[in-house]
This record gives C-alpha cells, sequence and structure tokens, in this order.
C-alpha cells in the first residue's frame, strides 16, 4: 500500500481535528471540502499533505484564522499541548472585531427579563395588557 503522505506530513482533516480546530474529524473534513481551509491562497482538500511551517487560513464562523504548523501530529491532544503545534497568527484587531461583535449582538436582545431570553407567561401578559391600554387614556 503506497501513501502519498510521507512520516513529516499528515492528512489535512486528521490534524485539524487533533490540535481541536474542529470537534470531529468529519467536520474538519467538511470544511475543507466547503473551501473554509485554504494553504496559499488554494483550497485545501481533506487529504492534502500537512508539513511542518505551513501557513493555513481557517474560516473559523465570522473570522479567518491564520495558523502556522509548528509539528505534525495524528493523535488529538489535550487542549493545554496545543501551542506546541500550532501558532496562531491572527491579528489581534480580528479577535477585536469579533468580541465587539458579539457585544453588539448581546445588547440587540428583544427582551431583557430577570433571567433574560424568552418572557415569561405573566410577563406576557404584563406586555399584552400594556400594548392594549396604550390609547386608554
Amino acid at each position: 500500500m503506497s501513501s502519498a503522505i510521507s512520516d513529516d506530513s499528515v492528512r489535512a482533516d486528521k490534524w485539524l481535528w487533533s490540535v481541536r480546530l474542529f470537534k470531529t474529524r468529519s467536520a474538519a473534513a467538511q470544511a475543507c471540502r466547503l473551501n473554509q481551509v485554504l494553504i496559499e491562497d488554494q483550497a485545501v482538500k481533506p487529504s492534502r499533505a500537512i508539513r511542518e511551517d505551513d501557513i493555513l487560513v481557517v474560516k473559523h464562523g465570522p473570522i479567518n484564522r491564520t495558523l502556522r504548523v509548528k509539528a505534525v501530529i495524528e493523535k488529538r491532544i489535550g487542549a493545554k499541548l496545543r501551542d506546541q503545534y500550532l501558532e496562531d497568527l491572527t491579528p489581534p484587531e480580528t479577535w477585536e472585531a469579533l468580541r465587539k461583535a458579539r457585544a453588539q449582538t448581546q445588547q440587540n436582545r428583544v427582551y431583557e427579563g430577570d433571567e433574560g431570553g424568552r418572557p415569561t407567561k405573566r410577563d406576557r401578559r404584563q406586555m399584552d395588557a400594556f400594548e392594549s391600554c396604550e390609547g386608554c387614556s
């Protein structure tokens, strides 16, 4: 059985899963198929060989994360060991924009009751009574 991947490389989907960028290997493969993983501005197939010092751009939610491969790995590791295998080169401005977007989303909530989220039955009755009686006075 011949393999296009040598000892100093690993499949893209396997590496992305191993360093905990995706919860499952199939999710990592799906991201590759949807062109959400790039190396040198080219889409990466799940079977593409990842080597040390490769620079990846991973479209992760609303941001594009830029990562450098420090070492290849095939087995999933703990979150604390992750920095041994990747270097996050994502600019701080990107993370700040994400924080601001999340804060704005929280401010735009329609209802901010005692518990937050959906209004209770009692709250709904009070709102209906208020809306129906606006022109009463």
